[in-house]
């Protein structure tokens, strides 16, 4: 009788092992641990180009703060023998408040142009009404 339960057992083994071998066999046949190994082999490479996109992004932020994001501009006639409001006070700025003012005055005979700088929100330059205006809207906006 025990050679009888014994090969029952046996061919029980059997089937258990060919369900399990079935079971853990991936859908291109693969076996359980070679799904696992092309799983992770993927998840290292995701966390490699997301390792790289994170320190792309750290670069494109830090970049972007020194470019000009804040503009104010006003437009005037500084002379009452010129026609129209062709000169101008520009202010370009960082997102620090860092930049420029620049300045066009119009007349009939030329048209000049100067430029200020800008630290943090203030200028050492003396600015003419124009010119504080186009910082205040800069750094408003």
């Amino acid at each position: 009788m025990a050679g009888a339960a014994c090969v029952a057992l046996t061919m029980r083994l059997r089937r258990v092992e060919r369900s399990l071998e079935s079971l853990t066999r991936g859908v291109d046949g693969k076996s359980l641990t070679g799904v696992i190994e092309t799983h992770l082999d993927k998840v290292y490479a995701v966390a490699r180009e997301t390792d790289g996109l994170l320190r792309r992004t750290a670069t494109l932020e830090a970049e972007g703060r020194r470019a000009f994001q804040r503009l104010g501009l006003v437009r005037y006639n500084p002379f009452e023998d010129t026609g129209g409001n062709q000169s101008f006070a520009l202010a370009l700025l960082d997102a620090d408040g860092n930049g420029t003012i620049l300045t066009s005055l119009h007349t009939r005979q030329a048209t000049r142009m100067y430029a200020k700088p800008v630290r943090a929100g203030r200028s050492d330059a003396a600015l003419s009404a124009e010119e504080t205006e186009a910082l205040r809207i800069a750094l408003e906006g």
